[in-house]
């Protein structure tokens, strides 16, 4: 790398997290977990957390949150993620994440918090109810990627201005400290399906609160399952097009076209070269085929892992240690520079 490189002298390292809500989709395997997987492929030291400390800026139940946890590292493992090749955590273990937060809040500007896009979304018109965690959180965020000085972050594009947020923040820090410590992280938003939307309406992101669950796959979905949702998922009479263009107008067609192509790690153009000019009569059984086979192993050993906590909760403690092992010496060093006594 090149001395104007912002991530020059930063060892390549991948950080990504997901809240801990419940209920995973195939919307959060094509868009977060496999492409978690492909990067621990890639040889770069990757590092995956379960951002429980996230979770509570809403209330949550705590049983349920337990479960989610647990549930979500299931996922994660199932999905292909190692653990022992990948380091893999629950948040609120690792310390160093909310001390670092708190050196972040003082970074960044009310004004960059009050333009978040899902602050406004989500405290709505009651902000004054909202709570202070959840104005907050991006500088939290910062801290999740930045205490591991990550180079590198899959996120989908909702999440775009929170890690330009973290930028922002890197940035301030190093101009104001006068030093080159925290890198300027890089977004690496790709692939087909980074953003899956409902099987019964194409204009809409697949969610597990959608009051259908036919919307939806589950990652819990046994092979039945998910082969009905997909022969009932909403379409249009058209046969599919020959080209991408041809998509455009077409959210439904697209949608499941772009889960094709996300699941076959095909680009959409090879999926239209295979079945341009056909109907969906033929091109729901090969997507349902195609989605039992890759699908239904993760839910087997999903189900497993749900039956053996104690497994998964040695798993989270053994990532926590070795995450602190990481994010101590960067906190430390972030305490010296802004002139902490004993740090």
């Amino acid at each position: 790398m090149s001395d104007a490189d912002p991530l020059a002298g930063f060892t390549p390292r991948v950080f990504s997290g997901i809240q801990p809500s419940g209920g995973l989709t195939l919307g959060n395997y094509l868009g977060a977990m496999k492409r978690f997987v492909e990067m621990q492929e890639q040889g770069v030291e990757t590092v995956y957390c379960v951002v429980d400390l996230h979770a509570i800026t809403v209330w949550q139940d705590p049983a349920k949150l337990t479960r989610a946890t647990r549930e979500l590292c299931a996922g994660f493992i199932a999905a292909g993620i190692d653990p022992g090749r990948s380091i893999l955590f629950n948040q609120s273990q690792v310390a160093e994440h909310a001390q670092l937060a708190w050196v972040f809040n003082c970074v960044a500007r009310m004004g960059w918090m009050k333009r978040m896009t899902q602050w406004k979304d989500k405290a709505g018109k009651n902000q004054e109810e909202a709570s202070l965690g959840l104005f907050a959180y991006p500088a939290l965020m910062a801290a999740d990627i930045l205490v591991y000085h990550a180079t590198h972050v899959p996120v989908g594009e909702d999440q775009k201005q929170h890690l330009e947020l973290t930028r922002d923040i890197a940035a301030k820090f190093n101009h104001d400290y006068g030093v080159n410590f925290f890198p300027l992280t890089e977004p690496v938003i790709e692939g087909a399906a980074t953003r899956v939307m409902s099987l019964r309406d194409g204009s809409k992101k697949m969610s597990k609160s959608d009051p259908s669950d036919m919307s939806r796959i589950n990652m819990t979905d046994d092979a039945d399952t998910i082969a009905q949702k997909i022969r009932k998922a909403r379409t249009d009479p058209e046969p599919l097009p020959s080209d991408h263009a041809g998509l455009e107008e077409r959210p439904e067609a697209r949608n499941l076209v772009n889960i094709y192509a996300g699941l076959a790690d095909m680009k959409v153009e090879e999926v239209l070269a295979e079945y341009g000019g056909r109907q969906f009569s033929a091109f729901k059984p090969a997507l349902a085929e195609l989605a039992v086979e890759k699908l239904s192993p993760i839910s087997a050993e999903m189900a497993r892992l749900m039956e053996a906590p104690d497994e998964i909760d040695a798993i989270l403690a053994r990532g926590a240690e070795r995450a602190r092992a990481l994010a101590a010496p960067i906190l430390r060093r972030t305490y010296e520079i802004v002139g902490m006594v004993g740090a």
